[in-house]
């Protein structure tokens, strides 16, 4: 990374942070839902994008983690409890999701992940004693810290930004290291990782418990945000958007789930000037956008260079 790259992030990150100070309080819910889902996006883009497992399930890890969260968080036991044990359940749960993954591939494993969101999803619309059922589970506590309530949306936001950058910045660290290029060489050719001397089976796995773990993360946070989880926003539908979030943004780039979550969270509320027509316009727009770049926003400039040629990178 160059200097000048190197300042131009620092200019954004410190831009965002300053964003509540020109927004209302829906505009600044909106962006910590955009900061939730980059966590999440985070998890999703390792495991599909690096690792090239392909997962329609990240939502039913989304929920799980929400759920934990929630149950823990009104039990009084304090994020320090509630944020760790949904990570750790998540994980463990992603390791047994996982091992699929060493005997199927590609769209027989998406059918595999896609059912095990919706048995997650049924789990949690018909099982009221431990979720809520339809009713869900209201008035989620948000935590106070260093005796500071998080309260309002603009501190709550500030919150969730940092702690998205500290996972972003672990994700960075991860993606850089040797287990980055493992991941990355298991999905561009599993025979030749094998010879290399991967561990196909222990990648394969990791690569979907780390994805979990991240979801998991992203799921507490969504369950302070809203304060009340009810099991729609964890369908299998949910698990699509987010699969293509990761695609539109630039799956394999680490700067993909930033993009593609901007545009899936905030992209349909900048339409909804349109009233009826807006869902029309905003699925127009991801489909042309898949024509024209298949391999996400941010092959732009490598669409450009190459003179309408797209080739895929996973920087």
């Amino acid at each position: 990374m160059s200097r000048g790259q190197a300042l131009l992030g620092a200019a954004a990150i410190v831009l965002v942070a300053c964003a509540p100070l020109g927004l209302k309080s829906y505009g600044t819910y909106l962006l910590t839902l955009w900061c939730v889902y980059v966590m999440a996006g985070m998890g999703l883009n390792l495991t599909a994008g690096y690792a090239g497992q392909m997962s329609i399930g990240h939502a039913a890890f989304l929920g799980i983690g929400a759920y934990t969260g929630a149950i823990l968080l009104k039990a009084g036991l304090g994020l320090a409890v509630a944020l760790p044990a949904a990570t750790l359940l998540c994980f463990v749960i992603g390791v047994a999701l996982g091992f699929p993954a060493l005997r199927v591939q590609h769209h027989y494993l998406a059918f595999a992940t896609l059912g095990f969101n919706v048995l997650v999803f049924l789990v949690m619309r018909n099982e009221e004693w431990l979720t809520g059922g339809t009713f869900g589970i209201s008035a989620i506590p948000r935590p106070a810290l260093f005796g500071l309530s998080l309260d309002r949306p603009w501190a709550f936001f500030l919150f969730t930004y940092v702690s998205a950058l500290l996972l972003a910045a672990a994700f960075y660290g991860l993606v850089r290291s040797p287990w980055g290029r493992a991941f990355a060489t298991l999905r561009d050719n599993r025979i030749r990782a094998e010879s290399l001397g991967v561990d196909v089976t222990a990648y394969t796995l990791l690569a979907f418990a780390i994805g979990a773990a991240c979801a998991g993360i992203a799921g507490v946070y969504f369950a302070m945000l809203v304060q009340f989880i009810e099991p729609a926003p964890f369908h299998p539908a949910a698990s699509l958007m987010m699969l293509l979030m990761v695609i539109v943004g630039g799956a394999g780039r680490f700067l993909g789930p930033v993009v593609g979550a901007a545009f899936l969270v905030l992209l349909p509320e900048w339409l909804r000037f349109m009233k009826d027509w807006y869902l029309v316009l905003f699925g127009l727009t991801i489909v042309v956008l898949m024509l024209w770049l298949p391999g996400g926003v941010l092959s732009i400039p490598e669409r450009l260079k190459g003179g309408g040629r797209w080739r895929h990178s996973s920087r």
